[in-house]
């Protein structure tokens, strides 16, 4: 077991609503879609959730809206950790497991 925890958020209604209104494609992310985790520090107790997502929600919200759309003078100019819990469906998770033999090797350092 890892000595992370992780986080997944869906979209909800006010992100697809930005996504929507970005151009008339019609096109926007959908719940029920892939979704990226996220490895946050490790928690023992659900009271420490909310401590967990206050530090990293800033750039969770940010990767969310540029994974969606890059330009970010097109983002929601309030990005408080009330709009993000607004905007997302948040689940964590404590129990990780590596059922992989290698290491874990992070892309972004190559």
């Amino acid at each position: 077991m890892l000595n992370r925890a992780a986080l997944t958020v869906r979209p909800l209604q006010p992100y697809i609503d930005w996504a929507l209104g970005l151009d008339d494609s019609g096109l926007a992310p959908q719940p029920e879609d892939e979704v990226t985790v996220y490895l946050v520090r490790d928690y023992g107790y659900d009271h420490e959730i909310e401590d967990i997502l206050k530090l990293v929600f800033e750039e969770v919200f940010e990767r969310e809206l540029e994974a969606w759309h890059t330009d970010e003078a097109d983002w929601p100019k309030d990005r408080s950790f009330a709009t993000f819990k607004r905007w997302f469906k948040i689940e964590m998770h404590s129990m990780v497991e590596d059922l992989c033999a290698g290491p874990l090797i992070d892309d972004e350092d190559s």
